[in-house]
């Protein structure tokens, strides 16, 4: 198995053990079974190279309707979660908020239309204390760009009782569980 292999494989493994199992996501379930998360595992390191490559990945998106969701996998370089933060935030405002590339100099903003969520072995929210069971719902085998299709989380949470909720809830069974267990499931994906 090549080592890109081997970082997918982790995190299918850490989107059915946890995200899944623990319904941290309600409409993960239903993207894994049929099949329609794109994994895009990049060795890029560079801010201005990886602002490009989630540009690129907004445009799959745009042209494979059948493709629901993309995870951008970054097993290089963003072991430090702050430089993380700020390249997510970096992403936010210049792909989601708007894009101004040579390809496209009028800019695209995909504000509205795609949604980034994030997720890293290190994470940890705002004010919380870095051991919080809590930060495991963000958690992931290596740091993680979520590209998300704005319809699809509507859609998915029509159905879904008091999505509002989910934030808290989440927080909740995983304080349940405790930091020890939380831990645990992590470390058995890799």
């Amino acid at each position: 198995m090549s080592t890109q292999q081997a970082i997918v494989a982790a995190t299918k493994k850490w989107l059915e053990t946890v995200i899944v199992k623990y319904n941290f996501c309600p409409f993960a379930r239903k993207e894994l079974e049929n099949d329609t998360i794109r994994y895009s595992v990049s060795e890029l390191t560079s801010f201005d190279d990886l602002v490009e490559l989630a540009l690129a990945e907004c445009r799959f998106l745009d042209d494979h309707p059948q493709t629901a969701t993309t995870l951008m996998i970054l097993p290089n370089g963003f072991d430090n979660f702050d430089r993380y933060l700020d390249l997510v935030d970096l992403i936010q405002s210049q792909v989601i908020e708007s894009a101004f590339t040579e390809e496209s100099p009028e800019g695209k903003s995909y504000e509205g239309i795609y949604q980034v969520a994030s997720f890293h072995p290190d994470y940890c929210f705002a004010d919380a204390d870095k051991d919080d069971a809590a930060n495991y719902t963000n958690r992931a085998p290596c740091p993680v760009v979520h590209f998300l299709r704005e319809d699809d989380i509507a859609e998915a949470l029509a159905d879904y009782p008091d999505p509002e909720n989910i934030p808290d809830r989440n927080i909740t069974l995983a304080r349940r569980k405790g930091t020890k267990k939380m831990a645990q499931l992590l470390s058995e994906c890799h």
